[in-house]
């Protein structure tokens, strides 16, 4: 096995705070992989840092009046606060509007550049006439040319995820003015992803076939056959990295092309605080580089990223890249714009000292094969039943019972018996079972196993009941408070790595820190006694709470109220019809009435057939509302009724005028209706 790891993990665009859908997809699993590796004695770097370059960046500075560099400053705090405060163990946390990172990133480019690994082409680029520029992706939207989304970006379709370019869009428009932009020529660099066909073919297709994950390899390989064409790596915009060569003055480095090389420069930035040689780190066949990443980051990490570390000539390349799927929220696709979303920081504030139930949560919901949905009820369940019931369950007793009867110094055993024997063979063997797990990148199963070691420990004090051999044989309590002990001993070094707040409160509960040396991951399968007789324990606390209804509740109101800002806040006000004339509005006879009867029209789902007393006559006019309002809550209604519609044949029923009718901010339909009860069927509304 490398005794050497460089573990990274996708930079977060510092446009916003992190939410649980980037704690599943890239940190949760990323940081338990680096935890273990350190447990069981490698030399780490685990690298990240703020992505603090591209459009949408620029998008909401402008947006907010202030400047990028305002917005990225904001956000990498935040960003950087949070993943602290859950206790994700960066080696280093840098951010790519550093220097080192500037420099980095030129130099990478400035040797490509040299080594004629670029093809400079003169393109047609969309330009916005208006704004006086060009038109980087993010400020185009249109409709996909695959699934005829409207909403589609310039660089990649939300809705079906098409890798596009600007050019590609039906129907293009300015995100800034709206306008129709027109094309115009510009200059710029591109990396010919076809030059390197072979090579990934060779690399990833062949040689990683069996030990990549299926929905990575499956995407890779629906990439390399489709045929890869070349990629630019310069764009024109005034935020970013400037293009080091002649001819790129008022060009940047495209963000695609400058953010996986802050990995290298984030690593930099470590090794020369900590002493260390960074090239050690990527450019050494001993190191493993994994890279945790989300779906929608497989194409930069596993073709275009290794072709450029590939044409840069002195860089190893990642051993595995174990990207996860999406997680949805609630049934519905997690969404910062709409803020459909759980953010970090508030969790961190409304669940104070429990960031290790969401890690749990996430770990044991984990999208690795398919995207999952995250639920507050799993949420609840998983720390009631799981992390309370059978975890904190079984430490508690273990604690409470050795301070009962030992005043908390562990007793000495006496023989074991078949049951002991078994039991402690048992513990053994789950280093070696969660490992192999781990891993494999099955961070779900890994999570699994380690509760199974604490049903074992319950399951043994429920067999073996020390609270009632207590009364008739105390040296075979001891014998089973002692196997019990190092049944909690195992579980407070390999917990670590999904609970690191948990495995601290119960290395202090059992004093970890007093015994010789500081428990490592293999201890658990080489040592016999892992604490010893003899050994004086804490009192307990509580490593878990039940979480109640009241607070899933509250979580869940708080997504429904956002969800409801929302529509409101990007509800579209129709434009102010085409000028009528005083004439043209008298020519409508508005009239007060009262719904009689109502009837659903057969075969139909959304008509009405409704008889109306419009005080000059009763007639029945047909209104497509069925879907909202049975037909027993319309009988009664004060309506208003525009009565001089020309009739109109609506399934064979004859519709003599029109119900008028709007929607509220839920987007839910409401009669237009007279304010005053008092107003008789028949009166005009003038």
């Amino acid at each position: 096995m490398s005794k050497r790891y460089t573990i990274t993990a996708a930079l977060p665009y510092t446009n916003g705070p992190i939410h649980i859908g980037h704690l599943a997809g890239v940190y949760v699993p990323a940081d338990i992989y680096a935890r273990y590796m350190r447990l069981t004695g490698n030399d780490v770097a685990f690298i990240c840092g703020s992505d603090e370059h591209g459009v949408p960046i620029t998008i909401k500075a402008k947006k907010e009046g202030v400047t990028p560099q305002d917005i990225v400053d904001k956000y990498h705090a935040i960003i950087k606060q949070s993943f602290e405060d859950f206790g994700i163990t960066f080696d280093n946390y840098s951010r790519t509007s550093a220097k080192i990172h500037h420099d980095t990133a030129q130099e990478f480019f400035k040797t490509l550049y040299d080594k004629n690994e670029f093809v400079e082409e003169v393109t047609e680029q969309l330009y916005d006439a208006e704004a006086n520029q060009f038109l980087a992706d993010r400020f185009v939207t249109g409709t996909c040319p695959k699934c005829g989304n409207e909403e589609a970006y310039g660089d990649q379709c939300e809705n079906c995820g098409t890798s596009l370019n600007a050019t590609d869009l039906i129907n293009p428009k300015s995100a800034i003015t709206g306008n129709v932009p027109t094309l115009k020529e510009t200059k710029h660099w591109f990396l010919p992803l076809n030059k390197h066909e072979a090579f990934l073919r060779e690399w990833i297709l062949k040689g990683h076939k069996k030990d990549w994950k299926p929905n990575v390899y499956g995407q890779v390989k629906s990439w390399v056959d489709d045929g890869l064409r070349p990629r630019a790596v310069t764009r024109d915009l005034d935020w970013g990295i400037p293009v080091p060569v002649e001819g790129g003055e008022g060009k940047v480095l495209y963000v695609w092309f400058d953010a996986p090389i802050g990995y290298i420069s984030s690593t930099k930035e470590w090794a020369a605080r900590e002493g260390k040689n960074w090239e050690d780190y990527w450019k050494d066949d001993n190191t493993k580089l994994v890279h945790f990443i989300g779906k929608d980051n497989i194409v930069f990490h596993c073709i275009i990223f290794p072709s450029m570390l590939k044409a840069e000539g002195s860089y190893i390349l990642p051993d595995n890249v174990p990207a996860n799927e999406f997680l949805n929220l609630e049934g519905k696709k997690l969404s910062t714009s709409k803020n459909w979303a759980v953010w970090l920081p508030e969790y961190l504030i409304d669940f104070p000292n429990q960031q290790d139930v969401l890690r749990y949560a996430l770990t044991a919901n984990a999208p690795e094969s398919k995207d999952n949905d995250f639920t507050w009820k799993d949420f609840q369940a998983r720390n009631n039943n799981e992390l309370v019931a059978i975890f904190g369950n079984f430490i508690n007793r273990v604690v409470v019972l050795t301070n009962k009867y030992y005043e908390g110094v562990i007793p000495e055993p006496s023989e074991y018996s078949t049951i002991d024997e078994e039991t402690l063979a048992a513990v053994k063997a789950y280093p070696a079972v969660i490992s192999s797990s781990i891993e494999r990148y099955r961070f779900r199963e890994a999570s699994q196993e380690l509760m199974n070691l604490a049903r074992l420990g319950n399951k043994y004090l429920a067999d073996e009941e020390p609270w009632k051999t207590i009364k008739t044989d105390e040296a075979r309590t001891k014998t089973v408070m002692f196997v019990a002990l190092q049944i909690a001993s195992a579980l407070a070094v390999l917990s670590e790595p999904f609970l690191p707040f948990t495995s601290n409160k119960l290395k202090s509960i059992l004093c970890h820190s007093e015994l010789d040396s500081e428990s490592q991951w293999d201890d658990i399968s080489i040592k016999d006694i892992l604490i010893p007789a003899n050994h004086k324990i804490n009192k307990g606390e509580l490593l878990f709470s039940k979480i109640e209804d009241k607070t899933i509740e509250a979580q869940l109101e708080k997504l429904e109220a956002s969800k409801k800002a929302n529509e409101a806040a990007n509800k579209v006000t129709e434009p102010q019809k085409e000028e009528i004339t005083f004439e043209d509005f008298t020519k409508l006879d508005l009239r007060v009435g009262t719904i009689l009867e109502a009837e659903k029209m057969p075969k139909t789902k959304k008509l009405l057939v409704l008889k109306v007393d419009t005080g000059i006559d009763t007639r029945t006019i047909v209104s497509g509302i069925a879907e909202s309002f049975k037909p027993e809550d319309v009988v009664g209604r004060r309506v208003t009724v525009l009565v001089n519609l020309a009739p109109r044949a609506l399934r064979g029923v004859e519709s003599q005028g029109m119900i008028l009718m709007t929607e509220d901010e839920g987007g839910n339909l409401v009669f237009v209706n007279p304010d005053t009860q008092n107003v008789s069927n028949g009166l005009q509304i003038s």
